[in-house]
């Protein structure tokens, strides 16, 4: 269920919508939300971080961008997390670029805001620190991935992963841009979601990909979406 920020708003980023009380009604007031567009740029490589979002709604990419322009994704943010972890670890300037793959909203906090945040919340820092490991997790296994899987596995993957975070089985996302997350040709992914699509999996038309048989897409998928979904878990159970 989604929390109330105090005004009316509801709040569906689960970092947020799980604080104590105590520090909700502290981290609260700093929060602003700001819309935000598909293809929109959070941050470039060696940007100074003036904000952190946390993503309400809507799907953030993270990705590395090569000398040549070319890039990869290594992480994806949704409503479990936020954009702009440097941060945590005291760090002023991104690594990577973070940019929006599916329209919606995010709470925008002030860096500087943030930091003081950080030293008056426990609670708030130690699940941002949890947030951060499940990110270097992800990508580490999102390197794995693209380097020994085949691209059909991997579409199968990286749809899953959307959907759990945007809370959809519906995906705004055209093949170029799939493409461009996996790493690979645009013309490899067509070959994918074809076969996909063939199986009844899931469906496409220009601009919208929407998961007809999750079960049987589950099975298609690389094993790095179950075992990334395990290792969230047994991580949740130890912090209660």
């Amino acid at each position: 269920m989604p929390r109330s920020d105090g005004t009316g708003k509801h709040i569906y980023n689960e970092i947020l919508r799980e604080l104590p009380r105590d520090e909700f009604e502290k981290v609260s007031p700093r929060l602003e939300l700001v819309r935000m567009r598909p293809r929109q740029v959070l941050h470039e490589p060696g940007d100074t971080l003036r904000s952190v979002y946390f993503c309400d709604t809507g799907l953030i990419s993270i990705l590395s961008v090569l000398s040549d322009g070319k890039t990869v994704e290594v992480g994806l943010v949704g409503r479990e997390g936020l954009v702009g972890l440097p941060l945590i670890a005291g760090f002023s300037t991104a690594a990577n670029r973070a940019v929006v793959q599916i329209e919606g909203t995010a709470l925008r906090v002030d860096s500087d805001a943030f930091v003081v945040l950080l030293r008056e919340c426990p609670r708030f820092e130690r699940k941002l620190q949890q947030f951060s490991q499940i990110m270097a997790m992800q990508a580490t296994q999102i390197a794995a991935c693209n380097r020994l899987h085949e691209v059909e596995s991997r579409l199968a993957r990286w749809l899953l992963m959307s959907a759990d975070r945007v809370g959809s089985s519906s995906l705004g996302l055209t093949q170029e841009v799939l493409g461009q997350m996996l790493g690979t040709r645009r013309s490899s992914v067509t070959v994918a979601a074809g076969i996909l699509q063939k199986a009844g999996l899931i469906s496409y038309t220009r601009g919208d990909v929407r998961i007809a048989q999750r079960t049987k897409l589950e099975r298609v998928a690389c094993e790095c979406y179950g075992l990334m979904l395990r290792q969230v878990k047994v991580w949740k159970s130890q912090s209660e």
